[in-house]
């Protein structure tokens, strides 16, 4: 494995995390396209793994200074990897876990995470806080930072590539697939402020798991309002 070595330059106030490298392991392109935002303005190297065996393919090749995994994740929850990454040797200097779902912050923490993100990620502030709060104290600016007001809004290209990703989840999935499937469009839904979206979501996902496939009311009514979405203008 190789470790990616840090600049001489230290972190400043202007630019806190100058040299981290950090992988998020996250399927939403929305939620990613966030934390490039973040690691742009903070200078940061972001790289992305979209399930547990791609963040495992990178962990292989290089070990970054920040890892933040999603609880809900394609092939697992990303609690599993969070407990790898903590027992390992020497250890990531930060893991964080992250989820939309309240249940997602008991379970990265049990699993060893050292902090959580909830989302929608809102602020920059709100993700650098998060990291710098665990990182060894060489790797923080040495002078106090202002505090960081940018608000993260939603990219309108991400938006509609994780619609286009749901609907063909949804088009496919059935049984306990459809778990995941509406995990990832709630999270989707409520990081883009689609109230009617979220409460379809929500509501598929509280039917029984025998009743959500085939011609159910709530997926019928789900997958209309993807397709509508797509169809319709840019949305930001």
């Amino acid at each position: 494995m190789v470790t990616e070595s840090r600049p001489l330059i230290r972190p400043t106030a202007a630019q806190p995390l100058f040299g981290l490298t950090i992988l998020v392991v996250e399927d939403s392109r929305l939620t990613c396209e966030a934390l490039r935002l973040v690691s742009i303005r903070s200078g940061a190297r972001l790289r992305r793994a979209d399930s547990l065996a791609h963040a495992r393919r990178h962990l292989m090749v290089y070990r970054p200074g920040c890892v933040i995994v999603d609880i809900g994740l394609p092939d697992g929850s990303g609690a599993e990897l969070l407990a790898e990454l903590a027992a390992a040797r020497p250890r990531i200097d930060v893991l964080l876990g992250m989820s939309g779902d309240p249940d997602g912050e008991g379970a990265a923490m049990a699993a060893g995470a050292d902090g959580f993100l909830s989302k929608p990620l809102t602020s920059v502030a709100q993700v650098q806080s998060a990291i710098l709060a665990h990182l060894p104290q060489a790797g923080r600016p040495l002078w106090p930072r202002p505090a960081e007001d940018g608000v993260l809004h939603p990219d309108p290209a991400a938006w509609r590539d994780d619609l286009h990703h749901a609907a063909a989840l949804l088009a496919r999935t059935g049984g306990p697939g459809i778990d995941h499937a509406t995990r990832f469009l709630a999270g989707v839904a409520r990081a883009a402020g689609d109230c009617d979206l979220s409460r379809a979501v929500d509501e598929l996902a509280a039917a029984p798991h025998g009743h959500r496939g085939g011609a159910h009311p709530a997926l019928a009514r789900v997958i209309g309002l993807v397709g509508q979405r797509l169809q319709a203008p840019e949305r930001f």
